[in-house]
Parts: structure tokens; C-alpha cells; sequence
């Protein structure tokens, strides 16, 4: 795989000429799990500011998730039965991925950007096993998602899910526990070593105990127990006083503005730009410092940023296209949005369980630092695993309806070809619909060799004597082959190396 260098000199200026194909494709495949044909053919001719605005407000209105019955249950609600009730919370826990993953799906920005923070406020269910923990924890990161971080981080330090996760339901007063106070320096808002002291999280420990009752019953939330806080005196990031923990965060956020406004804008950029940020050849360092500064300006909004950084000229630059390596999840759901293939709850649960073959459990990155993404995704055992596995999810839409391969290769030409008897103008436009870059020579001559070989294909239209143009036996919209050469022609394209990037 290709080492990307980021060479993006561009600008934060707007990016104001209307979108092509290519580059709508971009923003859809960034801000959500990319989008159908007929979407993306609606956003062709469009500015940038128009569509970013549009995605934004649809993400600041979406509500969350439902909440399902179990959502405050606890231990008691369960059957006594030990398996009878791990067969029960199993199952629950099922249909709470199937339904996040949904919303992935759906969601468009404001669930990618759910599940960027879920990567960042990491907690792991296997550590606090507790569903309703769990449905909480991910009602908060919907519902602060484009909000104002420091209300999101506020209110997640106190998610009953990273209490448990980080130990914070364990921190007395008498006996703190500084695991918490670290990693929201370290790993949460600041960076490791940043503008913080080993002393700041002991004292910053100390005030943030007391959070510490558990309740009799299992799975109760956690609560504030007053006899259980530190209420002596802390001097934190230069300020002293009794503090708790809303004072923690007025004291971060007041005393680190710049700090917090450069590590968490620089996390999303090489979440939505480019994974090297800070590379000699080009500009991002100064885009991030922008992004910081407008961060800040905004009292941490999250919302001014995106916009800013979505309609810019850096965003759109060829620079910034095709350069980030699909996440499994990424993998699995852009085929299923760039195709409209049917799909049903067992697709969803196919594409949990292959994700997390390939290290990308739902809820469980493998530890408090969350998935390193990007080459990470890459080796030997995982492409090999991604290959194999597309190739059964692909198969399975073929089983389900075959047609439907007709209906998105119809889809995916112009208008005017959707009759045509010319494999190569479908082979094209199925090329540039999937691939973040469009076609390239050696690329396209593999497709078109496996799309030309497939079962069924009129011999006499690729011999030497046919002429461009001429009469043909083939025909996209009623030749019956078609959907198997189109099924072909997929599974071809799914090997390719462009085809893991976006």
C-alpha cells in the first residue's frame, strides 16, 4: 500500500466552484458512509456552502436513538437463570449494534461524526457489561456529536459507562484514583504531555472523586456519594481551590483553550482530510491552527469548525481525495450506499461480525486509545479478510434479488447510455462511481477484462472485425447476462487497491 504524503496546499478559502461527480462523491464518502447514484447525482452543480449547510443542520436536528425497553433496567429486571440471562443481554446487545450500525447507514454526518467520538471517549461494554450503560453512553454521543465539546466532555465523565470503564465509580476521596483525571488530559482534550503536570492529575483526581455510588443492584447507575469527595484544597493548572468537577471543567477549558482547541481539531483532520497532519510539503499545520482558532472563537462549538473546514478549498483539493484508507466499517457500508442494494437487519449483523474480524469490534476498540485506523487497517491477514469477506456480502445481495445489479449499473451510466450495447461505458462510469479517484488505464483494463469474460458475453462483440458503434446482441437494459457480468465486474473492483481508499 502506498504511503500517502499529504502535498495539500490549499487554503481554507471557500471552495466555490459547483461540485462534480468526483467531488461530491468526496464530501458523502467523508461525512457520512457515502451516499446512493441518484443523491450524489443530486449533488452534482451544487456549491459546497449549500450542501454543507444543508448536512450540518440535518445533523444538529437528527434526534437519537430511540431508547429500548432495557434502557434502565438493572440486574433484577433479568431472568435468575445465570444463562437464561446472559442469552437475554447477549441478544439486547445484538440489537442495539444492529441498530447503531443502522443509523451509521442513515445517519449521514452527525453518526460519522458519532462514531468518530466513540473512537475518542473511548469506554469498552466488555469492561462495564452493563446494556444500559452502554444505551446511554451512546445517547450522549449522538446527542453532543456536533454540539459543544465541552458540555460533551463534561456530561460523558459522568456517563456511568466511563465511570466504570476508567475507574471513576472506584475514586474516594481518601483513596483517589487518578486513572480518569489522565487520560481526560491525556487522551481527551489536551495530549499526552501537554500543557499538564503530574501533579495536575493527582489534584485534579481529588476532585473529581465521590462519584463512587454503585447502588446494591447490579448495573445501577452511579451517583454522587458527598462523604466519599476530597473536599480539601487543589491547586489544578495553576488554579487553587475546593474544587469538584464542574470546576475541573471550567479550569481545563478557561486554562487550556489553546491547547484543547489545537489537539482536538488536529484529531479531525486526519479524520476528515488526511491521516499525516503534519507533514513539511504541505499546509496542515497552518489549516489546523485556523480550525483551532475558529474552535475557540466558537466557545468549543463544534459546528463552526465543520462548516469551516467542509466548504473550504483544502477540503476539496485533489490532495485530499482518495488519501484515507477505508475502515472496515467504511468498507462494508459504502458498498451498500454507492450500490442501493437491499439490505435488511442480517446484512447488518454480516457487517458487525466481519468488522470485527478485522479489528473493528462496535463499542470495543481494543483499548482506552480506541482504533489507531488508517494503516493500521492494512496487512497481510486483513486484505486478504477484506477480500473474502466483500466477496460474501456481495454475493449475498446476488442471491437475494440478481437484478438489482442491472438496476445500479443502469443507475451508474448517464442517462442517455442506459440502453447502450457498449460494456465499456458501463465499465467506466461503474469505475468512477466507485473508486474515490475515478479510473486509471491499468485499472480499467482489468475491469473491463473481467466484465468482457464473464458468462454469457456475446463473442462475436469483441472480435477483431466489430466495429465501435455498430450492431450488437448485447444490451444493458434487457441482455440477460447482464446482472451476473455487473456481479463480476464488483468483485473484481473490490480487490483493487483504489478501492480500499476514500
Amino acid at each position: 500500500m502506498e504511503y500517502f504524503i499529504n502535498c495539500n496546499t490549499s487554503t481554507l478559502a471557500p471552495y466555490t466552484v459547483p461540485l462534480d461527480q468526483q467531488r461530491a462523491a468526496h464530501l458523502y464518502r467523508r461525512l457520512g458512509f457515502s451516499a446512493s447514484v441518484d443523491t450524489i447525482n443530486l449533488a452534482v452543480g451544487q456549491t459546497a456552502d449549500t450542501l454543507v449547510d444543508n448536512l450540518i443542520n440535518e445533523a444538529l436536528n437528527l434526534a437519537p436513538l430511540p431508547a429500548p425497553v432495557w434502557a434502565d433496567w438493572n440486574d433484577n429486571n433479568y431472568p435468575a437463570d445465570e444463562d437464561a440471562a446472559r442469552q437475554l443481554r447477549n441478544q439486547q446487545l445484538q440489537d442495539w449494534r444492529i441498530a447503531y450500525t443502522n443509523a451509521l447507514i442513515g445517519g449521514n454526518l452527525r453518526d460519522r461524526l458519532s462514531f468518530f467520538w466513540s473512537n475518542h471517549l473511548v469506554t469498552e461494554v466488555d469492561i462495564y457489561n452493563c446494556n444500559s450503560f452502554l444505551y446511554y453512553y451512546t445517547n450522549t454521543l449522538q446527542r453532543h456529536a456536533i454540539g459543544n465539546f465541552k458540555t460533551f466532555v463534561s456530561e460523558m465523565g459522568l456517563t456511568s459507562a466511563m465511570l466504570y470503564y476508567l475507574d471513576g465509580a472506584y475514586n474516594n476521596g481518601n483513596n483517589p484514583n487518578e486513572n480518569y483525571a489522565r487520560e481526560l488530559y491525556e487522551l481527551f482534550t489536551l495530549g499526552e504531555g501537554n500543557a499538564y503536570t503530574e501533579q495536575d492529575i493527582i489534584e485534579t483526581a481529588r476532585a473529581l472523586s465521590g462519584y463512587v455510588n454503585r447502588g446494591e443492584i447490579g448495573c445501577s447507575p452511579v451517583a454522587f456519594d458527598a462523604t466519599a469527595f476530597d473536599a480539601g484544597s487543589k491547586t489544578i493548572l495553576g488554579q487553587t481551590g475546593n474544587w469538584g468537577y464542574d470546576d475541573v471543567m471550567d479550569i481545563l477549558f478557561n486554562e487550556r483553550p489553546n491547547e484543547i482547541g489545537r489537539f482536538i481539531c488536529k484529531k479531525l483532520y486526519e479524520f476528515f482530510v488526511h491521516p499525516d497532519s503534519s507533514d513539511d510539503a504541505g499546509n496542515a499545520e497552518t489549516i489546523i491552527q485556523q480550525l483551532a482558532s475558529t474552535f475557540v472563537a466558537n466557545n468549543f462549538e463544534i459546528a463552526p469548525v465543520l462548516s469551516q473546514l467542509f466548504k473550504s478549498q483544502h477540503f476539496f483539493d485533489d490532495e485530499a481525495i482518495g488519501v484515507i484508507i477505508k475502515s472496515p466499517f467504511d468498507f462494508y457500508l459504502n458498498v451498500i450506499k454507492e450500490t442501493s442494494f437491499s439490505y435488511d437487519d442480517s446484512v447488518m449483523l454480516n457487517v458487525i461480525d466481519a468488522s470485527r474480524l478485522l479489528s473493528q469490534n462496535l463499542f470495543d476498540p481494543f483499548d482506552v486509545a480506541g482504533w489507531q485506523r488508517d494503516r493500521s487497517w492494512i496487512n497481510t491477514n486483513f486484505i486478504i479478510g477484506r477480500w473474502l469477506s466483500i466477496e460474501i456480502l456481495i454475493e449475498g445481495f446476488y442471491q437475494n434479488n440478481p437484478e438489482q445489479f442491472r438496476t445500479f449499473a443502469v443507475n451508474a451510466v448517464d442517462p442517455a447510455d442506459s440502453n447502450t450495447s457498449n460494456p465499456e461505458i458501463v465499465t467506466r462510469a461503474i469505475l468512477n462511481r466507485l473508486l474515490p479517484k475515478g479510473i486509471h488505464d491499468d485499472e480499467f483494463a482489468n475491469a473491463l477484462s473481467a466484465f468482457a469474460e464473464a458468462e454469457g458475453v456475446i463473442q462475436e462483440y469483441y472480435s477483431p472485425d466489430y466495429i465501435p458503434g455498430g450492431l450488437s446482441l448485447w444490451m444493458l437494459s434487457i441482455s440477460p447476462e447482464v446482472p451476473f457480468q455487473v456481479y463480476l465486474l464488483l468483485q473484481h473492483i473490490a480487490r483493487q487497491p483504489e478501492f480500499q481508499l476514500k
